[in-house]
């Protein structure tokens, strides 16, 4: 057969029926034929090529026979040949037939559709989905999204939708877009698969999915597994961490004679190593005869997921010695992103190493660096590791999102995806997980809605991970209600998307719908982790729901096994206290497991203790805070405060100046409001924003309508060497006020105030706040470091418990 097209014949076979000179003829066409493409296959230059063209052009042969013209095709291809070369020698042919068709549609970067027509066969439609593969891997994902399924819908009009060689082609396209569920749709219409598109399928699905898809095939006996099949489930298992199942695989390749596949090994090295078997894995590489450098990255990569640096290390080494070249993904396997604390020597080395062998432009490598800086919380060398990069790929983008997100830099994160849209880079799922978690983290909800905008406009399947990370921003950007319209709306919700669900509605002081939802997960028959029971002590704390939380703290212990940690026991003396039983709450701590009793425990107390004014008790809370966490201001002020209230002013002029003495100084209070897409930023008493002289005056004249409708100002937490004319004028200017006067003032009447403030809301505002959303007529929404707030005719959701 023709090697440009393996349907294709050689050279036309004479019939028996022809008169001699017409078989002569034929005759002379394939002795042409055999020496054009001996001539093509022999050509290693574009410039061989050419003289053969030019041969072909001149004598007539390469407009007379398409046979010619598609090896010229293929071979032009093949030495990388441009894209308008292939096109013009296409052009070339009078009346191109489908092989030539089909040669250019598997040759070309990006797909032309005119191509398929007139008449399509499963080769064309194999090749098309083939030719969007390759585009979307060069960064054309939006146009091949696009495409994939009227190509696809095309395949199936033309009764290709059962073809093995369709299908395969079809799945790995579906996998490079990321939509694992037409890839799955695809495999699922093929009525025989054979061991080709079993292996594409395994290679698309991940963890559970792909053991599950392997023990399908194995019990349906058509297709036989081969080494790609074990290479592909391996690493599946590692995935999940299954050695259970990896060492199944492990026994089902000797038995069927694949465990002495280099691959295979490698892979069997890889899953023992990420499973904690390094022993195992080590002893695999030793019976290598000559292991190659992918072994050796698959054991140096083991030791480094396991802490074993310095093992790690050591091999490295000897690969060198041995004269083996290390390779980028050697570099990404002894980078210690698993375990970078204590060895932020070994990163400078091994980055200077990068750096000085070419490596640091290369993507995976400088995404290695950048991923580990994060996680030694050097962001400005992680920056410059990202910025080294001339071709970012998205894992790099996700890597540096992520890490600004993780270590609290929101903004930053923001930044950078804005920065990424503007480059008309597509993201993908991680991406928006991670934008939408800064975007929680900031309470800014036009920002949540925008990037939530972003997901319908790419076409981004909305798989588990991006829809919990929906919910958890509109939770904690104060939008309960859509949140649970998401929740709703899941088909697919796991144990965290019940878990953000149940938090999110004691964050809103909900106590009730969080019990109410847990019964629901259990009847799901979905068995509750130490999250859920965390998130379902949060909601009974903030919602005074006392009984219902021992009864959670009770099963959590006797039901299901958990040992209580620090911020489930956190959460009982917060409840207890919260209630007023603040003898029982201080009796309840040394039943704890003394692991868990910490500054969490004890701050807790001492807030419950400020609450209901409880002196005594406070002192012994704050002594041990002290001890713990001598550094931290705000149990200083906390104590401070209670004094004041009390009337205990010597006290409480001794508790600051010792804090002065310690030079700590009490976190500044600031308060953020969003009006359009615009952030403003408040604090007390601030005169900086351009509108604060009609803010003040607004703020008057505001004031003047609270009195008259009962507002009193709480001033028992401010300064005692003052007079209380001047601690009313210094609660009357707190963030909160000016930025929801800011906020009143700049939008119309009736539209919802949001605003979040970074502490805990004092006292004066909260009674404040309720009598504006009575004499204003507005809902006015408060996230404070606490919970949140929800503001409406004079009432405010936390029943005033918080």
């Amino acid at each position: 057969t023709n090697p440009g097209h393996p349907h294709r014949p050689t050279e036309p076979m004479p019939s028996p029926g022809l008169p001699p000179p017409a078989a002569a003829l034929l005759a002379d066409v394939g002795a042409l034929r055999r020496s054009y493409a001996r001539l093509i296959a022999l050509s290693s230059t574009l410039r061989h090529l050419d003289q053969i063209l030019a041969v072909c052009l001149a004598s007539g042969h390469y407009t007379l026979d398409p046979a010619p013209a598609t090896s010229l095709l293929l071979r032009y291809a093949a030495l990388r040949a441009p894209p308008r070369q292939l096109l013009r020698l296409f052009r070339a042919v009078p009346s191109p037939d489908r092989f030539i068709r089909n040669a250019l549609l598997r040759s070309l970067p990006c797909l032309r559709p005119d191509l398929l027509f007139p008449c399509p066969d499963s080769f064309s439609f194999a090749f098309a989905a083939t030719s969007l593969n390759t585009s979307s891997s060069r960064g054309g994902i939006a146009s091949s999204s696009a495409s994939a399924r009227p190509l696809h819908g095309l395949a199936v009009a033309a009764g290709y939708a059962g073809d093995t060689f369709v299908a395969s082609a079809f799945t790995k396209l579906y996998s490079t877009l990321s939509r694992g569920d037409d890839a799955r749709k695809v495999f699922d219409a093929v009525p025989s698969p054979d061991t080709v598109l079993w292996n594409t399928l395994l290679a698309v699905l991940s963890g559970s999915e792909a053991m599950e898809a392997f023990v399908r095939m194995v019990g349906a006996g058509s297709a036989q597994p081969d080494s790609s099949t074990l290479s592909s489930v391996l690493p599946a298992a590692a995935e999940v961490a299954d050695v259970t199942m990896g060492r199944c695989v492990h026994a089902f390749g000797e038995k069927c004679g694949l465990a002495q596949d280099e691959h295979v090994v490698t892979a069997l090295i890889s899953l023992y190593a990420k499973c904690g078997d390094v022993e195992c894995a080590r002893h695999l590489f030793d019976r290598m005869v000559a292991p190659d450098l992918v072994a050796y990255n698959a054991l140096i990569s083991g030791y480094s997921v396991n802490g074993m640096v310095g093992s790690s290390v050591e091999l490295f080494k000897d690969l060198v010695t041995l004269g083996l070249r290390p390779t980028s993904s050697t570099l990404v396997a002894l980078i210690p992103v698993h375990s970078p604390f204590g060895h932020e020597q070994l990163t400078r080395c091994l980055h200077a190493h990068v750096v000085k062998s070419g490596f640091d432009a290369n993507a995976p490598v400088s995404t290695a660096l950048t991923t580990l800086y994060c996680r030694l919380n050097d962001m400005e060398s992680a920056r410059k590791a990202f910025d080294a990069m001339p071709e970012k790929t998205m894992e790099a983008w996700n890597a540096m999102i992520s890490g600004y997100a993780q270590n609290g830099l929101t903004e930053k994160a923001v930044a950078l995806f804005q920065k990424m849209q503007a480059l008309n880079v597509p993201p993908n799922q991680l991406t928006i997980s991670s934008t939408l978690s800064a975007c929680a983290q900031l309470g800014a909800l036009s920002l949540g809605k925008w990037v939530h905008k972003i997901i319908s406009k790419e076409n981004l399947e909305l798989n588990v991970y991006v829809m919990t990370a929906l919910i958890d921003m509109y939770v904690k950007c104060g939008s309960i209600a859509e949140a649970r319209r998401i929740f709703d709306r899941m088909d697919n919700k796991n144990v965290v998307s019940w878990n953000v669900m149940i938090s999110g509605y004691g964050l809103h002081g909900q106590g009730a719908e969080a019990l109410k939802l847990y019964k629901d997960m259990l009847d799901a028959n979905l068995l509750p982790t130490s999250s859920t029971f965390l998130s379902v002590l949060y909601a009974c704390s903030h919602g005074g729901l006392v009984e219902e939380g021992r009864t959670a703290f009770r099963s959590m212990t006797t039901d299901y096994g958990f040992t209580p940690g620090i911020e489930h026991c956190t959460c009982m003396v917060d409840l207890l206290g919260r209630a007023g039983r603040l003898k029982e709450a201080y009796e309840l701590i040394p039943e704890f497991p003394k692991s868990a009793i910490g500054p969490g425990v004890w701050g807790a107390l001492l807030a419950a203790c400020m609450v209901h004014k409880d002196a005594d008790l406070a002192k012994l809370a704050s002594e041990k805070l002290f001890e713990l966490e001598p550094e931290n201001t705000g149990y200083y002020v906390l104590l401070s405060n209670l004094y004041t209230s009390k009337k205990q002013y010597s006290e409480a002029a001794g508790v600051r100046q010792e804090a002065k003495s310690k030079k700590l100084v009490k976190t500044p209070g600031c308060t953020l409001i969003e009006i359009g897409d615009k952030p403003h930023v408040f604090m007390a008493g601030d005169r900086v924003h351009p509108q604060s002289d009609a803010i003040y005056s607004y703020l008057e004249k505001l004031t003047t309508k609270m009195i008259e409708a009962g507002y009193r100002p709480d001033t028992e937490a401010a300064l005692y060497d003052v007079e209380e004319e001047e601690k009313e004028h210094m609660v009357k200017v707190h963030s909160e006020k000016l930025a929801i006067a800011f906020g009143l003032l700049n939008t119309e009447p009736g539209t919802e105030i949001r605003i979040i403030k970074n502490l805990r809301v004092c006292l004066d505002c909260h009674n404040a706040t309720k009598i504006i959303s009575m004499v204003t007529q507005r809902l006015i929404v408060v996230r404070d470091a606490s919970r949140f707030h929800h503001f409406r005719d004079g009432v405010c959701s936390c029943g005033d418990y918080w």
